[in-house]
């Protein structure tokens, strides 16, 4: 691992300017990726700025709907009332991830910065244009069983890791950030970036800006009672996914008044699958219904040589992740 300097901010302020001040300095909360990142030489920051220690860990209602401070632990909010009651979608999100070790180290705002889990990122020893720009996609010619099979580009086919990650883009979840210039809210849908010819960027984050909180709208609340988050992966516990499926409904009587749809493992951003959405409002929730939702996501699919076999798991996780949030039998 690189040498690099170190600092503990103080405040919010304070962290916002020593960054700002040092291009090759990064913010460092949990540290359960970065340091990962780091002893592989992916990362090489000359400074650490530790925010650990400022005032954002709070989990609060407003003005019906929560706010997630960006230092909450993802465990605490996991098992937080007001999340596990309101929006039971992150909650179980979140606990599908990773392990209760991690969990209980990891930020809320570091679980939206987290890398990909790409082989070819992660060694030094490959090309890869999200770690070196123009250095080429071994991903692509590789053995990519793990990699995208939407929005990408050919410069890259990673994915995004995060299980929390897709449900808060389901539940339309807000970022909200703070930096010299003051605060300002990014839609989650706007947050994560596709890799077009610069898949280096993931996030549309300002180096001089900071995560503060997220903030879940009341009106996704309505949600709760119809949502349901689905995870395969190759094993049981402690993996990333090869596909999740985040889902939500609202009913009026026996139609479907609302529906949110968001995958995992399947792009190099959380996907909403707004297509299925538009499928199922104004549906009857059946299995007639929720295939053909699932069928209009795959249309647009471009899997690889090794993960064509996504394409069909991503339909049958739609239709069973719907079926079990409805409460239908399958």
């Amino acid at each position: 691992m690189k040498p690099f300097a170190y600092t503990r901010a103080t405040d919010t302020g304070a962290a916002i300017q020593t960054i700002t001040a040092e291009q090759r300095a990064k913010f460092i909360a949990g540290g359960t990726n970065l340091i990962d990142l780091m002893k592989d030489s992916v990362e090489q920051p000359d400074r650490l700025v530790d925010i650990s220690r400022l005032e954002l860990a709070r989990i609060d209602e407003v003005n019906g709907g929560v706010r997630l401070g960006a230092l909450a632990r993802n465990s605490d909010t996991a098992n937080n009332p007001l999340v596990r009651q309101r929006f039971p979608l992150v909650s179980q999100a979140i606990l599908a991830g990773a392990s209760p070790q991690l969990r209980n180290k990891a930020t809320n705002g570091g679980n939206l910065l987290q890398r990909t889990r790409c082989y070819y990122f992660t060694d030094t020893t490959m090309p890869c244009n999200k770690r070196e720009p123009g250095s080429g996609c071994a991903a692509i010619e590789g053995y990519n069983r793990i990699h995208a099979i939407f929005g990408t580009s050919p410069q890259c086919i990673a994915t995004h890791p995060s299980d929390m990650c897709v449900a808060l883009t389901a539940l339309d979840a807000v970022v909200v950030v703070s930096s010299p210039n003051g605060s300002r809210t990014i839609p989650f849908a706007d947050f994560h970036r596709l890799p077009g010819n610069t898949p280096q960027i993931d996030t549309n984050l300002r180096r001089d800006e900071l995560i503060t909180a997220i903030e879940l709208p009341a009106s996704e609340a309505v949600f709760a009672p119809r949502s349901h988050y689905l995870k395969i992966r190759d094993r049981a516990s402690y993996a990333f996914a090869l596909v999740s499926s985040a889902v939500a409904l609202d009913m009026n009587g026996d139609t479907i008044r609302g529906a949110r749809v968001a995958l995992g493992g399947v792009a190099h951003k959380p996907w909403r699958a707004t297509e299925a959405e538009k499928i199922l409002i104004g549906a009857k929730p059946n299995q007639q219904t929720f295939l053909r939702a699932a069928e209009a996501t795959i249309r647009g699919a471009q899997p690889q040589k090794h993960n064509a076999f996504k394409v069909e798991m991503v339909k049958r996780a739609i239709v069973r992740a719907l079926t079990i949030a409805s409460g239908e039998t399958a």
